[in-house]
C-alpha cells in the first residue's frame, strides 16, 4: 500500500505535508534491517571483546575498539535503512548526498574531530595511560571519545609534573592542527631523558662535584640503570657566578618529579658535608692585594716615600 502526502500552502492552514512517497513495506524493510543490524552488532562484539581478552589486552584497549566498532555499525546501519526506506539506489544516493552537504556546513569541526579520532584509533600516536602535551596542556590520557580527549592534568596549579586531579577536555579537531608530544609511556620505553642542574662555585673541587651528582644518580635509579643498562653522565658549561653542571640520566615519564627530587636531597646532602664542594650564586667580591707604590700616580703615593732633593 502507497500513501501520498502533498505540501502547499494553505491561507486557512498554512503549510501542509505533500508529494512525499512512503511504503508500508519501506517501513517494515527499514525496521527488519535495523533489528537484524542489532543483532549482528551484538554478536560481532562478544567475538571481538572474547579475542582480545585471550590476546591478554587492557580494559581501555578493549573500551577503545568496542567503541569504534560501536560507532562503524551505526554509520552502516543509517545507509542500510535509506536503502531499505526508498527501495531505490538513486533515491539513496541523493539522501547521502544532501546528508553529507547539510554536515559539511553545520558539522564541520565535530566531523573533523571524529576523522581525527579514527586517525588515532588506527595510528595510535598515543593510548589511554600516555603523559601527553596537547595545545600547551600536559596530562595523562584518561579517556579517547569520537570527539573530545579527556587529560588527568599534569602541573597546572602547582610547579612540577605531579597530577592536579583535574580534567581537561580538548576537542579531537585540534589533533590536525596542533602538535602532540608523547612521553612515549606505551611506546617502546617508558623512559625519557631527564635532568638536574646544579650549579657549582668556581672553587669547588670539580671532580668531586661530578662524582657527587653521578653517585646521586646512580642511587636513586638503580633500578632503572639494571633495566635499561644506561649510565647517568654529567654535561658542563661555565656561566657568571661558576660551573653549570647538568646530572643526565634515564627516569619514568610520570614519575619524573619524584625521582628528581630525591635526587636534588641526595646532592644537597653531600654539599653540605664537604669542604670541598659549594654551591655557586650570584654575587660581587671585593679582594685586597699589596700594590707596589711606584705603580702609582704621584698623587695616590703615601708621603714618606715621595723623593727628596
Amino acid at each position: 500500500m502507497r500513501y501520498r502526502m502533498e505540501v502547499f500552502y494553505d491561507s486557512a492552514r498554512g503549510w501542509v505535508l505533500a508529494h512525499l512517497p512512503v511504503t508500508i513495506q519501506g517501513v517494515l524493510a527499514a525496521v527488519a534491517t535495523l533489528v537484524v543490524i542489532l543483532i549482528l552488532h551484538r554478536i560481532t562484539k562478544r567475538i571481538i571483546v572474547g579475542a582480545l581478552r585471550r590476546q591478554h589486552r587492557t580494559d581501555a584497549q578493549i573500551a577503545q575498539v568496542v567503541t569504534m566498532w560501536k560507532y562503524t555499525f551505526m554509520l552502516g546501519g543509517i545507509v542500510f535503512v535509506i536503502v531499505s526506506m526508498s527501495a531505490s539506489l538513486a533515491a539513496m544516493g541523493i539522501t547521502v548526498a544532501f546528508v553529507s552537504m547539510i554536515l559539511g556546513w553545520s558539522l564541520q569541526r565535530p566531523v573533523t574531530g571524529v576523522a581525527a579520532w579514527l586517525m588515532v584509533m588506527i595510528k595510535k600516536p598515543f593510548r589511554i595511560g600516555d603523559r601527553v602535551i596537547i595545545q600547551g596542556v600536559r596530562g595523562d590520557v584518561l579517556d579517547i571519545s569520537p570527539t573530545h580527549i579527556l587529560l588527568g592534568e599534569v602541573g597546572g596549579t602547582i610547579g612540577g609534573e605531579e597530577p592536579s586531579n583535574r580534567g581537561i577536555l580538548i576537542p579531537n579537531a585540534v589533533l590536525f592542527d596542533q602538535m602532540v608530544i608523547n612521553y612515549a609511556v606505551t611506546q617502546e620505553s617508558k623512559y625519557i631523558l631527564d635532568e638536574v642542574p646544579v650549579r657549582v662555585s668556581y672553587d669547588s673541587d670539580y671532580k668531586l662535584a661530578e662524582q657527587t651528582l653521578v653517585d646521586a644518580a646512580r642511587a636513586v635509579t638503580a633500578d632503572i640503570i639494571k633495566e635499561t643498562g644506561k649510565e647517568p653522565t654529567v654535561r658542563s658549561e661555565f656561566f657568571d657566578s661558576g660551573i653549570m653542571m647538568r646530572v643526565r640520566y634515564q627516569t619514568i615519564a610520570v614519575e619524573r618529579q619524584r625521582i628528581s627530587s630525591d635526587m636534588v636531597g641526595k646532592i644537597v646532602e653531600v654539599f653540605g658535608n664537604s669542604n670541598d664542594l659549594g654551591f655557586a650564586y650570584p654575587h660581587t667580591a671585593v679582594e685586597y692585594k699589596p700594590v707596589d707604590e711606584k705603580c702609582l700616580p704621584p698623587a695616590f703615593r703615601s708621603v714618606g716615600t715621595a723623593k727628596q732633593s
